[in-house]
């Protein structure tokens, strides 16, 4: 009777025993040069390394749910299911019309929950996906990310809009450059952020698939460590901030999240790159992201867009006052008819300030007038909405203003990331897609894969973008910022950073001017961003007069596709310089930006032409370019591509940029 009991108590402890044996798992990426490590028992923690090489130490990964259960090493381990997947899906509104997702997999198995763990030769992803029966609250999820050195860390911290709510924020922070274990006391950063090894490799933190669930911040946690913040669950929110169209969160829960039974999380990305320019051609954060239903998505258009806001609605040699009313709107869509522009924009002014209401227009709009004709004429309306207006009643707005003909809405001071915010964003998507409507979300957190399950979801914001150089002061370096985005911002999917000014300066002589901005740097500068930038709906930021006083300029801007076939990064170093090649049909762009410096470049041309003799429509900076920035060159070459002759060198001046459009002979 006593050795039965003896048995059965042992019996009982087996489990407990075996949950708590090591346990130990390699997944590697299918080129075999990353490894990830997996510790499942008695600690739940990961590994990474590449080509031998230590990036991260033993991290920790846990969920803390609101029942003070755990997800980690303490649950039961069950087993590890091991998967492969290369397939090719379909990217209708991208960087590419194809991207191959080729991963090697494993789960392991809990008796509450799996994690799931990526690795492709790029990177790794990993989330937590659960086996609950019923809805569950997250308390906390711990993220870690120990590295195995002192990287050199880029990082765009925090700058709270509101004292008294942390996580309000622009998601516009300019790049602090330190070691990482200078990470500033207290502070936390958005993603996605940048890591340098001291033999050059790079890391990228980012997130994807971020739906029902808050966005990841990171925080010091000592010497070389990071772990993920994440915003409480409001309990309050009230109307309030800029023009009474945000919503301020008053109070918080204890807790970060509700979640529906068997809710899989975001995704959490370690990316790595040999060399920095890799960075510019990633598809991790899009190909993570969840497909798109099956229906048709051709009514998505993307397309250049004539903006009001920043030019301030100055236009001349007009017989009527140029402002916020139906004749000036009529004026920027007759301009962008004549110009192959697809869109105009209604930005902030045309619904009465400070009611929050999109139904109440001021009364110089006649807002079915400018979008009749507008239709007539072949060109879009895209109207700007605060997000508090918008939010109080998402389908009545979409519904109203797609049977009115209006084609999509930019919707801006979101300025939050918390799980409620997150919904918002999806809401809109899912509501403004049954409606044949585009989104960009402005005012808004880093794109974190909902591109991918709506197309129509056409840019984000999240960065600090040209409108900045209406009121930042010379001590502000855009120019360095601008070659820093692609790796780093753009990791993470398309950016609104609304380009194309024709007053354009070099470093003496830019000045903040808000009616009459400016950028810094080169005319040619401007023009390559829209080959480097991605944005499927691109701003044309400065007023029609000006552009039509720049004939050659508007019309490659027209011209440039804003999404392609293929793209290839040639060259860059993150904060110095950036060149990319994109294809669409048979014509390759390909765009190149330094930093202050000027600097010549060696483009390889047999990256991405085929052999064969070439037309090629170039603009590059003029000889006096680095002092007065307005100075380009247009020009037209022949160049050869063939196994002994593919390189064509450029120059750029400080500040300066270089274009050209390649067609085949």
């Amino acid at each position: 009777m006593k050795i039965r009991h003896l048995l059965a108590a042992a019996l009982l402890l087996l489990p407990l025993c075996l949950a708590a044996a090591p346990r130990h798992f390699e997944l590697r990426s299918p080129d075999g040069r990353l490894c990830v490590g997996i510790d499942a028992a008695p600690t739940l923690q990961y590994t990474l390394s590449y080509d031998g090489q230590a990036l991260l130490a033993p991290s920790e990964l846990a969920l803390a749910l609101g029942d003070g259960s755990v997800y980690d090493a303490s649950v039961r381990f069950e087993k590890a299911i091991r998967a492969t997947v290369d397939e090719t899906v379909p990217a209708p509104v991208y960087k590419r019309a194809q991207v191959r997702n080729h991963y090697n997999q494993l789960t392991l198995r809990y008796k509450t929950f799996d994690l799931v763990l990526r690795a492709y030769d790029a990177g790794m992803a990993w989330r937590f996906v659960s086996r609950s029966k019923k809805d569950f609250v997250v308390k906390d999820e711990t993220a870690g990310f120990h590295f195995a050195e002192d990287v050199e860390t880029t990082v765009p911290y925090v700058k709270p809009d509101s004292p008294r709510d942390p996580f309000l924020n622009g998601f516009e922070a300019y790049y602090d450059i330190h070691s990482l274990s200078a990470w500033k006391e207290g502070q936390k950063a958005f993603l996605p952020v940048s890591f340098r090894f001291a033999n050059g490799r790079r890391v990228n933190i980012a997130e994807s698939d971020l739906l029902d669930y808050p966005g990841m911040y990171l925080r010091h946690d000592g010497q070389t460590t990071l772990k993920g913040l994440f915003a409480p669950y409001p309990k309050l929110i009230e109307q309030d901030g800029y023009n009474k169209l945000q919503g301020i969160v008053r109070t918080t829960e204890d807790f970060i999240a509700k979640q529906p039974a068997g809710a899989s999380l975001p995704w959490r990305i370690v990316a790595v790159a040999t060399e920095d320019r890799q960075l510019l051609d990633s598809d991790l954060v899009w190909v993570l992201g969840r497909p798109a239903a099956d229906v048709d998505w051709s009514w998505v258009k993307p397309g250049k867009v004539a903006w009001d806001w920043w030019n301030d609605w100055n236009i001349q040699g007009v017989d009527f006052r140029a402002g916020i009313n139906t004749e000036t709107y009529k004026y920027y869509i007759d301009f962008a008819a004549a110009n192959g522009i697809e869109y105009v924009i209604l930005d902030e002014g045309w619904a009465v300030l400070n009611k929050a209401d999109l139904f109440q227009i001021v009364p110089e709009i006649d807002m079915k007038a400018i979008v009749d004709h507008a239709n007539s004429k072949g060109v879009g309306i895209i109207l700007w909405a605060g997000y508090w207006s918008m939010q109080r009643d998402i389908e009545g707005i979409c519904k109203y203003y797609s049977e009115m003909g209006v084609k999509g809405f930019k919707i801006d001071f979101m300025n939050r990331d918390d799980q409620l915010m997150v919904d918002f964003y999806t809401e809109v998507a899912q509501t403004a897609a049954r409606y044949h409507l585009l989104v960009d979300f402005h005012g808004a957190f880093k794109p974190c894969g909902l591109q991918r399950p709506y197309p129509n979801v056409i840019n984000h914001e999240g960065v600090a973008g040209l409108e900045q150089m209406k009121w930042a002061q010379p001590s502000v370096d855009q120019v360095t910022y601008d070659v820093q985005i692609p790796y780093i911002r753009m990791f993470a999917g398309p950016m609104d950073y609304t380009q194309g000014a024709m007053r354009n300066a070099n470093r003496r002589n830019y000045r903040p001017v808000n009616s009459e901005p400016m950028s810094q740097g080169t005319r040619c500068r401007q023009l390559a961003e829209y080959v480097i930038f991605e944005a499927p709906l691109t701003m044309l930021c400065d007023a029609p007069t000006n552009y039509l006083a720049e004939p050659e300029c508007l019309k490659w801007m027209a011209a440039v596709p804003t999404v392609w076939d293929e793209t290839v990064a040639l060259d860059g170093r993150i904060g110095d310089y950036a060149a990319i090649a994109r294809r669409k049909g048979g014509a390759w762009y390909v765009g190149a930006m330094t930093d202050w410096d000027a600097r010549d470049l060696t483009l390889d041309l047999g990256a991405f032409l085929p052999e064969g003799r070439y037309r090629v429509e170039i603009f590059r900076d003029g000889v006096n370019a680095d002092r007065k920035a307005t100075d380009y060159v247009r020009e037209f070459q022949e160049v050869s591509v063939s196994a002994a002759q593919h390189s064509l060198p450029i120059h750029m001046a400080p500040g300066g940029g270089w274009t050209a459009r390649f067609t085949r002979l």
